[in-house]
């Protein structure tokens, strides 16, 4: 669905809103009820709060904005905007009344949001926990915008955005981060904090973007050193209104805000967004299916509540347990990004989703990673390609051996490892599709590593394919380490994998026409506020030869 401005769309009729109890959602069905809010998003323009109202005391009994703003998806001429009112964020409903909420937006060419390009109205629905997207259009290509709310007799934050270049046009360079895993009481969001210093282009976000686990106090015994407490006390995420917390607990974090101003965020979930290690219609806790797409419905809310994402991601399907997450987006002639989802769609958990050795389910030639109709996608684009190529998503592609025993290859059956075929088809259709330069980011396992994409992972001397980047969490596990035997042993086991790393921060990726270059971006400790940020590690691939230089 094409991205509508402020000139296209008109408030519909109360009628076509109806108003829900947040508790009752799961039980309607929500693509009703959800296709009927975004077809309502944007409302005509006018001059609203910015222009008539002096800033007094909130009409919504508090400030509104306490989440912060966002943007993403961008496109040639626009992107997402989104916020969510929420002046009691931790209390049922974010303190909000339970009737709709009119938002004013606004985007301007300058900072100082005097040369105003764009403004509108939204309508904030309590069904949709009052969050905001805004789709905005007309925008000039490869620039800066910036953009904010007003609501209640406040106003926002501004956020800065940036939309990509034309098709057809070869921009000097562009620069991206790619980042995740960020459990709260692991440690300091320092990295977001650098991230937003850089100003990229744009952030990919891989993934696990909270954590479902219940939350921890300072002094629990836990496998790593529990760093801080999160501002709520909560049991596992069950319903949407433990999932709807546990991101406004994370959201109120100001790295991570800074971080959402500073950039659009092109979005992706793992497997915390829902449950560990969830895939397809399963769970490693063999949770009955209808309690587990209750689960999973509740959860694909919640992720899509908080974050910049388009109306075409809305949850849908039969109480909202699907969504739309695989996309694609086009960086002028120079790179298309395949935002892949690795979750929704694959054969269900293989072997309990454990590292082991000698899993038959494994090498089943019917598993898949995508399931049919995301590889027909995926592979179709692969005849068409622009300069690069990448795959966006979730998990190493590479094969990774986690036994440091050289007699047993120990692989971690959550990843593509456990879907050897599906691999396979991957690859193949790479070499029939003479793709010269793929590149695969993904994280997940909380360790900094880079590898070849081998034909055949046995033979070092075989064809590469393309190149994995696979990012560090941002705190998941705690201030970790540089380096040890174990990831030399690893790496002397598989000869394609060149770089392993175990600390904490995120990758800076700077793409041109003639290389693309890797820079790993690493923290000396996450267990306070003040880790130092250096560049560990970086990595060039050249243009028609996909090796790690």
């Amino acid at each position: 669905m094409p991205p509508r401005t402020r000139h296209d769309t008109h408030p519909l009729p109360a009628r076509h809103a109806p108003r829900l109890n947040a508790n009752d959602i799961v039980s309607l069905n929500r693509r009703n009820v959800l296709r009927t809010l975004g077809a309502s998003a944007l409302l005509t323009a006018g001059g609203g709060l910015f222009a008539q109202h002096a800033w007094g005391q909130s009409t919504l009994g508090g400030y509104p904005f306490s989440l912060g703003v966002a943007s993403g998806d961008p496109s040639s001429d626009g992107f997402v905007m989104w916020t969510k009112l929420a002046p009691k964020p931790l209390e049922p409903g974010g303190g909000m009344p339970g009737k709709p909420v009119e938002v004013e937006w606004r985007v301007a060419s300058d900072e100082g949001m005097k040369q105003v390009v764009r403004k509108g109205m939204v309508m904030a629905h309590p069904e949709l926990g009052h969050a905001v997207h805004v789709e905005v259009a007309g925008l000039e290509p490869a620039r800066d915008y910036f953009y904010r709310f007003a609501a209640g007799g406040e106003v926002s934050r501004t956020g800065r955005s940036r939309t990509f270049p034309r098709a057809g046009a070869a921009p000097g360079r562009v620069r991206f981060a790619v980042a995740g895993c960020q459990r709260y009481e692991a440690g300091y969001f320092t990295a977001f904090r650098h991230i937003a210093a850089e100003r990229f282009d744009f952030v990919f976000h891989y993934g696990d973007y909270i954590y479902e686990y219940p939350s921890l106090r300072l002094g629990q015994k836990s496998a790593w050193p529990i760093i801080r407490a999160m501002p709520e006390e909560s049991g596992e995420c069950f319903t949407l209104d433990d999932y709807r917390r546990r991101y406004a607990a994370y959201q109120l974090n100001t790295e991570l805000q800074d971080a959402h101003a500073s950039a659009p965020f092109i979005m992706s979930f793992d497997d915390h967004e829902v449950v560990n290690d969830w895939a397809g219609e399963t769970t490693v806790k063999q949770q009955p299916r209808e309690q587990f797409l209750l689960r999973r419905a509740a959860a694909f809310q919640a992720w899509y509540e908080h974050l910049p994402l388009r109306r075409a991601q809305m949850p849908h399907g039969t109480n909202g347990a699907d969504i739309q997450a695989y996309r694609r987006l086009a960086v002028g002639d120079l790179l298309t990004v395949n935002v892949l989802d690795t979750r929704q769609y694959r054969t269900g958990t293989t072997c309990g989703a454990r590292v082991m050795a000698g899993c038959a389910e494994a090498l089943e030639p019917n598993r898949t990673m995508l399931g049919e109709a995301q590889e027909r996608w995926l592979y179709e684009s692969f005849k068409q390609p622009l300069r690069w190529t990448l795959l966006a998503q979730q998990i190493p592609i590479m094969r990774q051996d986690r036994n440091v025993d050289p007699a047993i290859f120990g692989p971690s059956m959550d990843k593509w490892d456990g879907t050897v075929a599906a691999r396979d088809r991957l690859f193949a259709a790479v070499e029939q599709s003479k793709l010269r330069n793929l590149i695969s980011v993904a994280g997940d396992i909380h360790i900094n590593c880079a590898g070849e994409l081998k034909k055949n992972f046995d033979d070092e001397k075989s064809a590469t394919l393309g190149v994995d980047f696979t990012a560090t969490s941002v705190t998941s596990l705690g201030d970790g380490f540089d380096s040890n035997n174990r990831f030399k042993t690893l790496m002397q086991q598989d000869p394609h994998i060149k770089f392993y790393n175990g600390q904490r921060g995120y990758v800076r990726h700077v793409v041109t026409l003639q290389r693309w270059e890797a820079d790993y971006q690493v923290l000396d400790k996450v267990s306070s506020p003040d880790g130092t940020m250096s560049t560990r590690k970086s990595f060039v691939v050249e243009d028609g030869n996909s090796r790690l230089l």
